[in-house]
């Protein structure tokens, strides 16, 4: 519910269990008052303290600096004497920062509107509601509308800016964030998400002192070292207890999350576009939209932030008809094969996974051009008819004969400097006027600012889905971006290449999910080095790391959990020793980590041992019955594996809570001790649970 108290100048936002409040000083400056459990009226102008030092403008105009330097702006900007981070860098027609910006008006509307070209949320007009606030820069005649949507039942609001230019100038945004919050200090500490290629999104938990705390990206992607998340969380907060604020950006590639405390031990949290590397050119009329940032709070620690973002995503971001169905539970060849394989040895596979009661193959790398190493054909989707004899519609027909699903991999972003579509079109690589292009994985990045290169790209793809019943697309991309320089944009335009270039990515999804309805669509990028909110608009699960090692997933399952539902995590059973560490894990347990996901096999069917191929009917079978439950349910974080307790378990609860399902993992046995007694959460505390497949009951 939204409301505006015409009389104290007060906006109220309540969910079902918050309260975001936000006030007009002087009538003209908005700025940021509560955030937190929800509260029972709307009065809280006190918390502005506007009745002392530094007092408002128009009490104290000869201090106006002084009121600027100290007061919590909901929407700041740079060049006018508020020093901490701004949200939006302006540079006029003389080359001058500066921008002040005013209330002008606000209006309310059920239901949400869609962002233009970006992924955002959506909702019915019982389900979400929206508050529209109108500010401008009256020199610049510069409108600056801040978008707030509420969606009551998840205790979630989403945020966004569209910025216009009503001016006969050209100006240029050198920042543009999404959001801004402001929480006083209080010992509060920080988690963010961080890590490495193989070891995505490990929890990073720390003290939050003065000055900028950040975590940002500037390799095109929201990457595997960092993530566009930001947690404050009081100092007692546990999985169970504790204040939580969290907030994500709905982006798909630089991002900015910090958090910045000042003189007055106020924390602002901002997050948005990274400003390093952006810059848009605004003519006059024209507009800019901001991503999507989503906000939520918890009094009842990082659980309920948890589970609160999963019924959002559930909910208001994933679009895939497959969000309440159970995947196919595929065989991907990639580990079983690499890129020695032909048509035989693919239908060998399928049929050994036919027997075992898997419902798909996916061929990985290595099916087009002239592409037997990683060093050649990217950009050239021709099937390679040497290795496929038949072409591709015989063997997808072969494998449908089976009884099997089709599907492939592509990495439609690259290009390989051996390859036709490099030597016709060498412009076509993102590369800087004179210089090398720098190479990894002996690849360069195709422009997808260019509207021929974005045209290219979904045909060569569409072109391939046409031809056969393929039903699944694994969309891969193995490197970050570098050498941004684009051969046709102005030179007053190069600095929204980054941006662009993600706006293409998201164009060439929605087409391919507009004109293939049914297409089980996972976005992968080396592993997770693009898992994040704005690709699950677009694709319901997300290949969450290169490594599949069961003890090496836990941390990253457990970090990706954190913020997004288990049903987007691309979860494989791998052989062993494991490919990326080498470590040795029983079947069971690669099988009960990878089933907290979308499961799936990564290796070679035809000459794993007996004793482990024995075990895959069982763990399907667990798929089919828990699935639902995995997908549908609340998760809640019951033990972290560490040193001195090297054991990891969690637990999902069915929503009405008539069924749970534990999983347990002993990452390290321990000599002398006794048993674990392991206290669950989120049951009926009413209720006794039968123990599945015993005679036992579990009482509370």
């Amino acid at each position: 519910m939204i409301t505006f108290d015409e009389k104290q100048q007060i906006f109220k936002l309540d969910t079902e269990n918050t309260t975001y409040m936000m006030g007009l000083v002087d009538g003209q400056f908005l700025g940021n008052i509560y955030y937190g459990k929800k509260l029972r009226n709307a009065g809280g102008a006190y918390r502005f303290r506007t009745d002392e030092y530094p007092l408002s403008p128009a009490v104290l105009p000869r201090e106006k600096l002084g009121f600027f330097g100290g007061f919590s702006f909901e929407y700041p900007t740079g060049g006018v004497g508020d020093y901490a981070e701004s949200c939006l860098d302006v540079v006029n027609e003389l080359g001058q920062m500066g921008c002040e910006l005013h209330y002008v008006s606000n209006h309310i509307e059920k239901g949400k509107p869609r962002l233009p070209g970006l992924p955002a949320s959506f909702g019915t007009e019982d389900e979400v509601e929206t508050l529209f606030i109108v500010l401008q820069d009256e020199i610049l005649k510069l409108q600056v509308e801040l978008q707030y949507s509420v969606f009551a039942k998840e205790d979630v609001i989403t945020r966004c800016v569209t910025i216009r230019n009503g001016s006969e100038h050209t100006y240029r945004l050198e920042k543009a964030y999404s959001a801004c919050l402001h929480v006083e200090k209080e010992d509060y500490e920080l988690i963010t998400l961080g890590g490495a290629w193989a070891r995505e999104r490990h929890m990073d938990r720390r003290a939050l002192g003065h000055g900028k705390t950040k975590v940002s990206t500037l390799r095109g992607e929201t990457s595997h070292q960092e993530h566009a998340f930001l947690g404050l969380v009081s100092p007692d907060t546990t999985q169970t207890q504790g204040e939580v604020y969290g907030m994500q950006l709905v982006y798909s590639g630089n991002f900015t999350a910090q958090a910045e405390v000042n003189l007055y031990d106020i924390a602002r949290l901002v997050i948005g576009i990274n400003a390093e590397t952006f810059s848009w050119k605004l003519e006059s009329g024209d507009i800019f939209v901001t991503p999507e940032a989503i906000l939520t709070y918890s009094d009842q620690g990082l659980g309920r932030m948890s589970r609160n973002f999963h019924d959002f995503m559930r909910g208001h971001l994933i679009r895939s008809p497959y969000l309440h169905k159970d995947r196919p539970i595929l065989i991907n060849n990639w580990e079983a094969t690499y890129f020695d394989f032909d048509t035989d040895k693919l239908l060998k596979l399928a049929k050994e996974a036919k027997d075992q009661g898997i419902e798909m193959l996916v061929m990985d790398d290595g099916w087009f051009g002239q592409r037997s190493f990683d060093d050649s054909s990217l950009g050239d989707w021709t099937v390679n008819e040497e290795k496929l004899k038949g072409g591709l519609k015989y063997l997808v027909d072969q494998v449908n004969a089976l009884g099997l699903k089709f599907g492939i991999w592509f990495e439609p972003e690259m290009i390989s400097p051996n390859s036709d579509l490099y030597r016709a079109h060498p412009d076509w690589a993102l590369q800087l006027k004179g210089r090398t292009i720098n190479m990894h994985r002996c690849q360069y990045v195709l422009d997808l600012s260019r509207r021929e290169v974005l045209d290219y790209v979904y045909e060569a793809v569409a072109k391939i889905l046409r031809s056969a019943n393929i039903e699944y697309v694994k969309w891969d991309m193995n490197r970050a971006i570098s050498d941004m320089g684009n051969v046709t944009l102005p030179a007053d335009q190069q600095g929204e290449l980054f941006h662009r270039y993600v706006l293409g990515v998201y164009e060439l999804q929605e087409r391919l999910i507009t004109e293939f309805p049914n297409l089980l669509l996972e976005n992968c990028s080396g592993g997770g080095g693009r898992f994040d909110a704005g690709m699950l608009y677009y694709s319901p699960q997300i290949w969450t790391s290169d490594d599949t090692d069961a003890v090496e997933r836990l941390r990253i399952q457990e970090g990706t959990a954190l913020l997004y539902p288990l049903s987007t995590m691309g979860a494989h059973v791998s052989k062993c020793p494991n490919e990326q560490v080498g470590r040795m894990t029983s079947m069971k347990m690669r099988g009960d980590v990878a089933l907290s996901g979308t499961f799936g096999y990564e290796l070679d069917l035809t000459t794993m041992p007996a004793d482990e191929k024995a075990q895959i009917p069982g763990q399907i079978e667990n798929y089919h019955k828990y699935h639902s439950l995995i997908a549908e349910g609340d998760y809640y974080r019951l033990h972290s594996w560490d040193d001195k307790n090297p054991y990891d378990a969690w637990i999902v609860v069915a929503k009405d809570k008539s069924e749970a399902l534990v999983t347990f993992c002993q990452v390290l046995g321990r000599p002398g001790y006794k048993r674990i007694l392991l206290p669950l959460q989120g049951l009926d505390p009413n209720a006794d649970y039968i123990l599945d497949g015993e005679a036992s009951v579990l009482k509370n």
